[in-house]
């Protein structure tokens, strides 16, 4: 038997669920359905966020990198209780065995004070962002302007994730009734081509939920078919968003959907910026096996608090970097 050939992550229209014709709407979640159980990728067009505030956003992270390094390390991630700041290139591992990765970047999150109930009570990335005043405050508004589209898009996404699933489009509200997520600007240089260890970005599974990219021209981003061991291009479709599940929610669904390793490779003479939201919902819920999910002779796995599972996933990857400096040193 010849086996199918290895495809792209598939382009949906998301105007289609917003649509009030049924028969549209269910091909779509139909689509989605699909996707989430073979690579966990899927590009969306017509999704509701406007171009022009792309733009500006795309505007801004270019911006936060063309800054001097002693400007970016003014707010270092290293300094930060809140998962917030810049990261420098080199500083994680995703991928064992391999260099440091060729990236560096900027983590941001919903912006809440000292004071909030969340942040008093230590919920995991809950906090306030730290702000450069060599941006000034419209660099500030752009950002959290984008930071609630994006949001708002990811809460549709996890409805039609749902349904996808037969469950009640609402089956998640608790889930996503006081989200967390890292709005994170990423910046590529070319990935060197002098070792077979370099990456721009590692083979990886996401750790969260659901994660919304938006990604330059540039490409270079490629997901891994498993079946056939080939990475596949997904490449870019201009304003679309790529989306891919995170190891919580295949974890949560027992892997009927399916959250796949990808990597970034850019071996363009150009450089690559992104912008990745990861939306991992309330940091306290406690989660199992989603009902329907449940394996065959009823297996559900552990339950988890959402905020213990993703911190244990992030401090595994930059400690990779840090297990290595020592070796070096040692």
């Amino acid at each position: 038997m010849v086996s199918a050939t290895p495809t792209a992550p598939p382009i949906l229209d998301f105007s289609a669920f917003r649509s009030s014709n049924p028969s549209e709407r269910e091909t779509l979640i139909n689509q989605i359905r699909t996707a989430c159980r073979d690579k966990g990728f899927f590009q969306l067009t017509n999704h509701g966020i406007s171009s022009d505030l792309q733009t500006q956003t795309l505007s801004a992270c270019k911006q936060f990198f063309d800054l001097p390094l002693s400007e970016k390390l003014k707010i270092d991630l290293k300094f930060s209780k809140h998962n917030r700041g810049y990261e420098r290139h080199g500083s994680q591992m995703l991928e064992a065995g391999t260099a440091p990765e060729s990236k560096e970047g900027l983590y941001l999150g919903k912006d809440l004070p000292l004071d909030h109930p969340r942040v008093v009570a230590g919920e995991y990335n809950c906090g306030p962002n730290p702000w450069l005043e060599a941006l000034g405050e419209e660099f500030k508004d752009v950002c959290m302007e984008y930071y609630q589209a994006v949001e708002k898009l990811a809460n549709e996404v996890i409805k039609a994730l749902a349904l996808g699933l037969g469950l009640k489009e609402g089956w998640f509200d608790e889930f996503t009734s006081k989200p967390s997520g890292t709005l994170r600007f990423i910046h590529y240089p070319p990935t060197p081509t002098t070792s077979s260890k370099a990456r721009g970005i590692g083979a990886h599974r996401d750790f969260g939920c659901i994660t919304l990219l938006m990604q330059d021209q540039v490409g270079g981003l490629q997901v891994l078919d498993e079946a056939s061991g080939e990475w596949l291009d997904v490449t870019p479709v201009p304003g679309a968003y790529v989306v891919n599940l995170g190891n919580l929610m295949m974890k949560w669904t027992n892997h009927v959907y399916n959250s796949n390793m990808h990597r970034v490779m850019n071996f363009s003479s150009k450089d690559r910026y992104s912008i990745p939201f990861f939306y991992s919902g309330d940091q306290s819920y406690v989660f199992d096996c989603i009902p329907g999910c449940e394996g065959e002779n009823g297996e559900k796995g552990e339950k988890m608090v959402v905020g213990e599972y993703m911190k244990r996933q992030f401090d595994t990857s930059y400690n990779r970097v840090l297990e290595q400096e020592t070796v070096a040193t040692s």
